[in-house]
């Protein structure tokens, strides 16, 4: 199932996201920065929601991307697509009982098209153990989080007023270096530096170092749009997303046990 893996691959890093703070030191509009830094602490709040992602990354050209977060229970469903290139197809993350399933349009092992990791932590295959720790929290996390990120720019701004979704806001725009990003966060908490680390890295893995921001937040503080824009080694990023359904239930169903190999059991049956 090396594909479905693949092809979600980009979608799962840029949901990881970072924890509110940051911005701490902007050459822009302080009443915006202000409102930047508050759009990122709501998305700390758990709340239920969906969000569509269109656009294209320096790796893999056009993608889409359908995602659906619900708080109680937890459970997650990702769903990628690769428009074009060798890596065209569609592959789906879905998290449910704190069990992780990797899904893809293309059967793997045994014809199945899933797979079942197991609950969060290392879970045993026929060939050792795998974490799948870091998986869980990158399918699991609110992509706006990095709003936070726009506090950094020197030209923040605020844009203009308009209409996303049907809902009224406030837009934001602004240019910030990775570099200058990571230096906003020098003075908050140890956890929001790492999991602030972790994304920028993933940023700078596809050679971005700079990253064009806008942000479209409503009149509760809540993102309803993120666009994320740069340029890698291999061409450009520019990434939409909208966010919909704040607080509506969420339902995500485990695949078929029929359609799925099971690798811990596979493993049992590999020490047999």
């Amino acid at each position: 199932m090396r594909s479905s893996v693949g092809l979600l691959g980009l979608s799962a890093l840029l949901v990881t996201g970072c924890a509110a703070g940051g911005g701490g030191e902007s050459g822009g509009d302080s009443a915006a920065a202000a409102a930047v830094v508050r759009a990122a602490g709501k998305a700390e709040e758990p709340v239920s929601l969906r969000y569509r992602m269109t656009g294209r990354t320096p790796e893999e050209g056009r993608v889409k991307a359908e995602a659906a977060i619900g708080v109680k229970p937890p459970v997650m469903s990702l769903k990628s697509t690769v428009l074009g290139g060798r890596d065209r197809g569609t592959g789906e993350f879905r998290l449910v009982g704190g069990v992780l399933y990797v899904g893809s349009g293309e059967p793997g092992e045994g014809g199945k098209h899933w797979v079942k990791f197991g609950a969060r932590g290392r879970s045993g295959t026929s060939s050792g153990k795998v974490d799948t720790s870091t998986m869980v929290d990158r399918v699991r996390e609110n992509p706006s989080h990095e709003s936070g990120f726009l506090a950094a720019a020197d030209d923040l701004k605020k844009a203009g007023v308009e209409t996303v979704g049907g809902v009224s806001t406030t837009h934001y725009t602004g240019t910030a270096t990775v570099d200058a990003i990571r230096a906003s966060y020098k003075d908050d908490a140890t956890n929001v530096r790492q999991r602030t680390e972790k994304s920028l890295a993933q940023y700078e893995k596809l050679g971005v170092d700079e990253l064009t921001m806008d942000l479209w937040v409503d009149a509760q503080d809540r993102t309803r749009q993120m666009r994320m824009q740069g340029f890698g080694r291999h061409g450009q990023l520019d990434l939409t997303f909208a966010f919909l359904d704040f607080g509506k239930p969420v339902t995500v169903k485990a695949p078929p046990a029929s359609d799925t190999l099971d690798l811990a059991a596979e493993a049992e049956k590999a020490g047999r």
